[in-house]
């Protein structure tokens, strides 16, 4: 296959996968032949671009193949999206396929750090258990340094002001 027919391929792939079409999607993979974690002209796979809400579409790729860690440009791994995006069933369709919840993004951040920043709190409760709650991302904080910055930010409490005691956090 040439080139230009395997990124025709790749962005047939991700359409498919971008739109929620499971049908199409067994057929490219099933029918066509057409490899998983082929790329689109933009340099991503489907699983990269699918419908996170769509936790079908993932289990399809993944059962043929798809890597479950592949990063983008930035160091996104899907999973990184699903904690963005907020969508707990896709995460775990990836974890169950081996997504591995301690891979840094560019910026440090562990899908837990996104799922946080983004105030997704049952991902977060998902994925706590999982993550190395010592990491720390670019901007030197762990996950629970980073929920404590986001709740006093929300709360107006100065930085450095105590979670113990009467009348507190």
């Amino acid at each position: 296959m040439l080139l230009g027919d395997e990124i025709g391929a790749g962005d047939r792939l991700s359409g498919a996968a971008a739109r929620g079409d499971l049908a199409e999607l067994r057929r490219l993979l099933h029918q066509e032949l057409v490899h998983p974690d082929s790329h689109n002209r933009f340099g991503k796979t489907a699983l990269q671009v699918m419908m996170f809400g769509n936790p079908f579409v993932a289990q399809e790729l993944l059962k043929q193949g798809a890597s479950p860690n592949i990063q983008d440009e930035a160091g996104r791994a899907p999973a990184h999206d699903a904690a963005r995006t907020g969508f707990l069933d896709t995460l775990c369709v990836l974890v169950d396929h081996g997504a591995d919840v301690n891979v840094p993004d560019g910026t440090g951040a562990l899908p837990i750090h996104v799922a946080i920043r983004e105030g997704h709190t049952e991902v977060v409760r998902y994925l706590a258990p999982e993550s190395n709650l010592q990491h720390r991302d670019a901007e030197g904080r762990t996950p629970l340094e980073l929920a404590r910055h986001l709740a006093q930010i929300v709360l107006g409490t100065p930085p450095g002001a105590g979670f113990g005691g009467a009348g507190s956090l």
